[in-house]
């Protein structure tokens, strides 16, 4: 049985369909990226970000995006945090862990009746319209004719399904620690709830968005 996932979604361009490492993509959508290399569709479960390829040929993709790749700011991980925690209070999720990375999010989600493909969707938009409200979108200069922004996030996720208490544990212990192995601060996010705690109803009416800062 299910009990959480691990989650890891990217910042755009951190993770492009044909990096060498391997991707979720099956197809891709963009000429100039396909110039680059086929789609590299992988289905192991265990993250790959660590794998050695030809980090030559991943910046030469990475050459040909529409827009530059995102490197959230310190600033702009907090506004993120504040979309997570508004979504988290909107929809009842139950987040065990929580690291902001400059160009990825790491999640511990526990189940919910709602698939975590909606679930991902979901705080990815929260955390956009957040940064676009707290003036720190990082494509801000980049709006379309009718004053909508790009996204800031890459399509898909890395999700690995947790189906044991110590699976969970672990996960969380790894998320917590990715932060600080990649040299910065300790992360402590309001929204995050402890394994083990009853994740709260969902909640039907929205509420005002919170400005302070979590």
């Amino acid at each position: 049985m299910i009990l959480a996932y691990h989650v890891i979604f990217g910042a755009y361009g951190f993770w492009l369909p044909n990096d060498p490492r391997g991707s979720w993509s099956q197809f891709i959508r963009s000429y100039e990226l396909y110039r680059s290399g086929p789609a590299t569709k992988v289905n192991t479960r265990r993250s790959v970000a660590g794998s050695h390829h030809d980090r030559t040929a991943r910046q030469r993709a990475k050459a040909a995006l529409q827009y530059p790749p995102v490197m959230f700011t310190g600033h702009q991980a907090l506004s993120i945090g504040r979309g997570f925690a508004w979504r988290t209070e909107r929809s009842g999720f139950a987040i065990h862990a929580c690291s902001v990375l400059p160009d990825h999010v790491h999640l511990v989600v526990g189940r919910h009746r709602l698939a975590i493909e909606q679930m991902e969707n979901l705080l990815k938009g929260s955390a956009s319209y957040q940064l676009r409200v707290d003036g720190r979108h990082p494509l801000s200069n980049r709006a379309q004719p009718d004053g909508s922004l790009p996204s800031p996030w890459a399509q898909g996720l890395w999700k690995v399904f947790l189906d044991s208490e110590q699976r969970v544990r672990e996960a969380i212990e790894y998320v917590q620690q990715n932060p600080v192995k990649a040299g910065y601060a300790p992360q402590n996010w309001s929204f995050v709830t402890p394994f083990g705690n009853k994740t709260r109803p969902f909640r039907a009416v929205a509420k005002r968005r919170q400005r302070t800062v979590h």
